[in-house]
């Protein structure tokens, strides 16, 4: 077993392709461009990159970023132990030793004090300066990296420096058309073609709701989560509401305008 195969992905990820975004990165991959998907949540980006990490036969290395997170914990830092001190590579370093692609989701949660430890590997120069360790990686001839961000919720606070966005090539993505999505829908959870058509009728509702009470639509995602609870005899009526109407709103106003069109679609039975 080599030293990367825990990062393989074994089985091929279900993926529907909606226009020529395979097409597209195939050849960012090959010119070893970095690339950015922009999208809202829960419209398939992470699964595109698993996707793609699984055609192009690559080692994916996730990173779920958030506010917290620093420089030291994508590219390393020193750990003491029994016999002193070692160095432990980060994840970023890691997919930069040995080819992988780098997959930093929703990137904007991260500080930009953090992020511009990237923008090295994403010019001509492919290097990641190791400062505390007085090393210089030199980015392996396959890796490569990608990054993730939900274009819905930037504000001055959460956007990319320009400094960092035009280091990138860019992946618009977006919910897909009423019968691809019942299609993906049936074929993540085996429910009927018409039943998930019920379903994206509703999200349908609440994606025209965004911005006007709504901060986001029903993902796809969310989709799924009340196909399986409905394949495991919950009533349409109930899984919607758990699924679909309670995760993303609090207002009372909001719900049951929800509520009202999940009954217009299952009825009230």
């Amino acid at each position: 077993m080599t030293d990367h195969a825990q990062y393989l992905i074994q089985q091929e990820p279900f993926y529907q392709p909606l226009h020529q975004e395979v097409q597209l990165y195939q050849a960012a991959w090959d010119e070893r461009l970095p690339v950015m998907i922009k999208g809202p949540t829960g419209c398939g980006k992470s699964r595109f990159v698993e996707y793609m990490a699984w055609t192009l036969g690559r080692p994916l290395i996730t990173v779920a970023c958030n506010e917290d997170m620093t420089a030291s914990d994508l590219v390393g830092r020193y750990l003491l132990d029994a016999n002193g001190t070692r160095w432990l590579d980060g994840p970023l370093t890691t997919a930069a030793r040995i080819g992988a692609i780098c997959y930093l989701d929703e990137i904007v949660e991260a500080r930009q004090d953090t992020t511009v430890v990237i923008h090295p590997l994403t010019d001509h120069r492919r290097t990641l300066p190791l400062d505390k360790k007085g090393e210089l990686v030199r980015a392996h001839a396959d890796f490569q990296l990608v990054i993730s961000y939900n274009p819905g919720y930037q504000s001055l606070m959460k956007d990319l420096k320009q400094s960092t966005k035009q280091r990138f090539a860019a992946l618009h993505f977006d919910y897909a058309d009423p019968d691809t999505e019942a299609g993906i829908i049936a074929r993540e959870t085996g429910l009927a073609q018409e039943q998930a058509l019920s379903l994206v009728k509703i999200a349908a509702t609440a994606r025209n709701l965004k911005g006007h009470g709504l901060d986001e639509g029903i993902s796809t995602r969310l989709l799924v989560y009340a196909a399986r609870l409905i394949k495991r005899a919950i009533p349409p009526r109930l899984a919607g509401r758990m699924a679909l109407v309670d995760p993303i709103t609090d207002d009372a106003e909001i719900r049951a305008t929800l509520y009202h069109a999940i009954d217009a679609v299952f009825g009230t039975d």
